[in-house]
């Protein structure tokens, strides 16, 4: 058992360790769903194994806990003496998953 690793989850590379939450770009997953990450780029713990890119035999074992969306980001557009204003809210989705174990 390694106690972290660096994972590629949808092209956005995450630190992770076991038993904690990480939250991740939207999954197409159920809550409560068995989730398996096999592009480990490294494996840390007693004797660290870093890929070429990536650690054969690695991977990551995550559990889905939530699927949500992030608070709200205002945007505000303005050019002075112009009358002109705009105003648009963004709420990023994502799924909040739970690390199991990292087997290197």
């Amino acid at each position: 058992m390694a106690s972290s690793a660096v994972v590629r989850i949808q092209d956005v590379q995450y630190r992770v360790q076991e038993n904690e939450i990480v939250r991740v770009p939207l999954l197409e997953a159920e809550v409560g769903a068995q989730l398996v990450f096999d592009q480990v780029l490294l494996v840390g713990g007693d004797e660290p194994r870093v890929g070429t890119p990536l650690v054969d035999g690695a991977e990551v074992r995550a559990e889905v806990v939530d699927q949500g969306k992030s608070d709200k980001v205002l945007v505000f557009k303005k050019k002075r003496r112009k009358n002109y204003r705009r105003t648009q809210g963004h709420r990023q989705p994502f799924t909040a998953i739970r690390i199991t174990s990292i087997q290197g």
